[in-house]
């Protein structure tokens, strides 16, 4: 008779859906067809074996100084008594780690290379299971950072990445990059460094040679040294269109992440040079800001203000330097992207009335320092005041006990 959840195949097979005390027994298999059957089969037996189980687990995550033992639990029970392994995830040599007689994992002593996600494995004849946690070895220098991207844009890249574990300590990043142009005199690339703000996962790299391929990689640092380089990234940003002509259209249309600031303009007030813009046409990810930049008399750009709204399209530059030529341009911030730069507006203060103001551009002086100048000039004024006024006092003084002499020597004569 067949049990419930019980089903024979067209093969002759039989399929026991759950296995229970039901299924314990001996089994044979006899064919047959219409001439009858030449006998059944050797007898088989149906045994219930446990899968594993883990009567011990280990925790989520551990932190350990680099140098001393850490030791990981792990145990497990079934039937048969399931055998217990480690394995680093995504390791392809051999781990360099130990396991006890009770299956805990061992490190004596912990190196920065064992850092990462560790899985522990039950495996006996019914099935295998595993779990997983991460060790965090501290004391060491940063490790790589991963998943470096490369957006091209106009003469310029954005470069982003995640960072890896910083070994306990604060770390810094640096992107390097070095064109891809042969030099027959040289067998190596002259690679660029270029500081990244604290905080910061991406940075803008500028003025780069249009259809010229460029590498990128990034550097982790803290105060123990420098980490491994991560992977390099190839690139080409893009250059000026060299034709009116309009280009034919591409198999592919790129997506745009984020275009820069529309129509900026400038305007002559009062109070200094108000700008004005609108916002990017098209962005992928809520604005986060805009960055102010500015050049004088040709020399480099700077940042003005890296911290403006999203929500403004103005802005008021007071405080800038009489008889002087500037030149003003927007980013704008979306995610970790950045746009490429606005239009170029030109301002000259030549016969503009000019104004201090709490703004530092790079020729004011910054306002704790004329703080400073102005309370000194103050007090050296006042101190002078007083030295006149203190010496006017004591001169008279003078003059009235020289009288007093005087008049006294005229009455003893006159005795």
């Amino acid at each position: 008779s067949q049990l419930p959840g019980w089903s024979a195949r067209p093969d002759g097979s039989i399929v026991i859906a759950t296995g229970n005390d039901d299924a314990l027994g001996m089994y044979t298999c006899t064919p047959y067809n219409s001439y009858g059957t030449a006998g059944e089969s050797q007898p088989t037996r149906v045994l219930l074996k446990d899968p594993p189980a883990f009567t011990v687990h280990p925790k989520e995550e551990y932190f350990q100084e680099v140098g001393r033992e850490l030791v990981i639990p792990c145990a497990a029970h079934g039937d048969p008594p399931p055998t217990v392994s480690w394995l680093k995830v995504g390791s392809t040599g051999k781990s360099s780690a130990q396991v006890d007689g009770n299956s805990s994992l061992v490190f004596r002593p912990l190196i920065k290379e064992q850092h990462g996600i560790w899985a522990c494995t039950a495996t006996n004849q019914v099935a295998s299971v595993s779990t997983t946690t991460s060790v965090h070895v501290l004391g060491t220098s940063p490790h790589a950072v991963t998943n470096v991207s490369v957006l091209p844009l106009l003469l310029a890249a954005n470069v982003s990445w995640e960072p890896g574990f910083d070994g306990g300590y604060f770390q810094r990043f640096s992107v390097w990059y070095t064109p891809l142009v042969k030099h027959p005199h040289r067998a190596h690339h002259d690679w660029v460094s270029l500081p990244v703000p604290v905080g910061a996962q991406h940075l803008l790299v500028e003025n780069l040679q249009p259809d010229t391929s460029y590498q990128f990689s990034v550097l982790a640092q803290n105060k123990l040294g420098s980490g491994p380089f991560s992977q390099i990234v190839t690139s080409v940003p893009r250059g000026f269109p060299v034709t009116t002509v309009p280009p034919e259209p591409p198999a592919m249309t790129m997506h745009i992440f984020l275009s820069p600031p529309q129509a900026l303009t400038a305007n002559e007030t009062v109070r200094g040079v108000l700008l004005q813009w609108e916002p990017p046409a098209q962005f992928s990810v809520a604005l986060s800001g805009y960055a102010l930049e500015l050049r004088q008399d040709k020399g480099g750009w700077e940042v003005l203000d890296r911290s403006i709204p999203s929500t403004n399209t103005q802005v008021l530059v007071p405080g800038l330097i009489k008889d002087a030529f500037y030149e003003f341009r927007l980013v704008a911030f979306a995610g970790s992207y950045i746009s490429d730069p606005s239009n170029t507006v030109n301002v000259s203060t030549a016969g503009m009335e000019v104004y201090p103001s709490r703004t530092q551009l790079p020729e004011l002086l910054p306002q704790p320092v004329l703080a400073g100048v102005i309370g000194g000039i103050c007090f050296l004024s006042v101190a002078v005041i007083f030295s006149t006024m203190a010496a006017c006092i004591m001169n008279r003084r003078r003059a009235a006990r020289i009288q007093k002499r005087r008049q006294g020597r005229s009455r003893l004569g006159g005795c």
